[in-house]
């Protein structure tokens, strides 16, 4: 006799986990990987995510710009706007500084969200923040649900951000002399600057766990000493390259409205590997004599170029802490800071984009051969996705940093030289520095593009879904959160 429960239906899939991310304030270059984490999390694994996003007071467009298209498994929720305090940082500090100040106003906001995400039965089962953040994993405390870091910057300055709390005990003298380069800004104990770095690197030690967005192929090295070299360092969890995909897939890509730009027209028409793109990401800019310099720099190497031009500003740093700041905004033409004529001189083989241009199209691109980067980690890791060299011009920051990993580290680059006097990197030496890199006899561009097409595989290996080390890593820990803290 057939049993009575044959028949009975199987039990319901219970439903997905939720995942509670929270990137920094204001800061879109960390919030793009926020997003493609997201997105990997919910297109990927049975699971949704809840987007935290502080409001530092600044318009927040930028930001929802970025959200239009996100698959609907990702619930953004904005915060209010945080109170303002006394004795606030200046806008034009250091990241180190300034963002995780505007992170602790939003504490009392973000606590409300997780409350609320329990009370409508959809509790966070894991909190994942900023490296600006890690303040906030007290909050995670107080529900007991596991706090981790993404790191979304490189492993490399994690190694250093581990080493700071040991680097501090030491005598002053030996912290002076160290055989780690430290950034200028971490050198004077007595500095602002370094009493944040230091808070945050021991409030990294409090975390579960870190993500970083990166990978072995880009920077081994770096994880080894993290295995190995730092005793006190929660797992460490490769999940890069996370870069900027279509709206619903996990395809390399920028904007579903980008097809159309201009200048990817003329890219079209251009020979294999022979443009030079030049962008200093979406705050990057230059001074006006560095903005004129460059152009005439471009016009004597005689190398084809895109270049995405920028209106000039003489304080780089805060110009690129505020691209989302209305009142930050320069309206002027940034076509009329060009040295006069230079448009006609050059129109047979330059093509200029003023603000903008779909980064992605065009470095995955077969016309283009070459990058001059700002060093920011986000281009770094799109042109290793896609195997292009790159001429490291770092203007602020940790860039500096990521300036000398690109080129003594991975031997991805060329770095230029500005001039010891004023600053200003020349043009003479910018149009050589060009044609090292460009010149099909130049033995350097040679070799560079050699490597650059080494990464390029390992980029695509690690991120493969069944087999990939980023891949699953990522898969791992989201198993984890979803079954080891259960509802």
């Amino acid at each position: 006799m057939e049993s009575a429960t044959a028949h009975r239906p199987p039990p319901p899939s219970p439903p997905p986990r939720n995942i509670a991310l929270l990137p920094p304030p204001g800061f879109l270059g960390h919030l793009i990987p926020f997003i493609e984490l997201a997105k990997k999390m919910v297109l990927n694994h049975n699971c949704t995510v809840t987007l935290i996003i502080p409001n530092d007071g600044s318009s927040m467009e930028p930001q929802k710009s970025l959200l239009r298209h996100i698959p609907t498994s990702i619930n953004p929720v904005f915060l209010p706007p945080a109170p303002a305090k006394d004795q606030c940082p200046p806008e034009n500090s250091n990241p180190e500084t300034l963002l995780p100040t505007r992170v602790t106003r939003s504490i009392p906001a973000i606590r409300a969200t997780l409350s609320s995400l329990r009370e409508m039965g959809t509790p966070a089962a894991a909190l994942v923040v900023d490296l600006f953040a890690p303040f906030a994993i007290d909050v995670a405390r107080e529900f007991g649900i596991p706090a981790y870091i993404f790191y979304v910057i490189a492993a490399n300055e994690l190694s250093l951000a581990m080493d700071l709390p040991k680097l501090h005990e030491e005598e002053e003298q030996q912290h002076q002399e160290s055989q780690i380069k430290l950034p200028d800004s971490m050198k004077d104990r007595n500095s602002e600057d370094y009493k944040w770095a230091l808070d945050l690197s021991n409030k990294y030690l409090e975390a579960d766990g870190i993500l970083v967005n990166s990978f072995f192929g880009l920077e081994s090295e770096a994880f080894h000493v993290l295995e190995q070299g730092h005793p006190r360092t929660p797992p460490v969890y490769p999940v890069g390259p996370l870069i900027r995909t279509t709206t619903t897939s996990s395809s390399p890509s920028s904007d579903d409205d980008d097809d159309d730009h201009e200048c990817l027209g003329w890219l079209n028409n251009q020979p294999p590997k022979s443009v030079l793109f030049v962008s200093f990401g979406s705050g990057g800019t230059l001074s006006t004599e560095q903005f004129r310099e460059l152009a005439f720099g471009l016009e004597m190497c005689r190398h084809r170029f895109l270049w995405v031009l920028r209106t000039p500003q003489e304080n780089t740093a805060a110009a690129y802490l505020n691209t989302n700041n209305k009142s930050a905004e320069v309206k002027d033409n940034p076509l009329e800071y060009l040295p006069k004529g230079f448009l006609e001189r050059t129109k047979d083989r330059g093509f200029v984009v003023a603000t903008w241009a779909p980064q992605i199209r065009v470095l995955s691109h077969g016309s283009v051969g070459g990058f001059v980067t700002h060093c920011g980690w986000n281009s770094i890791l799109e042109s290793s996705v896609f195997g292009v060299p790159m001429i490291a011009w770092p203007l602020c920051f940790e860039q500096k940093m990521s300036a000398v990993f690109l080129r003594d580290g991975l031997r991805g680059a060329i770095r230029v030289k500005p001039n010891e006097l004023n600053g200003v990197v020349e043009r003479d030496h910018f149009s050589e520095v060009v044609k090292q890199l460009m010149d099909e006899e130049g033995e350097p561009g040679t070799k560079i593009q050699k490597r650059m097409t080494e990464v390029k595989i390992a980029a695509a290996d690690v991120m493969d879904q069944e087999h990939g080390s980023s891949a699953l890593a990522l898969s791992r820990l989201v198993h984890k959160w979803i079954t080891i803290n259960p509802k």
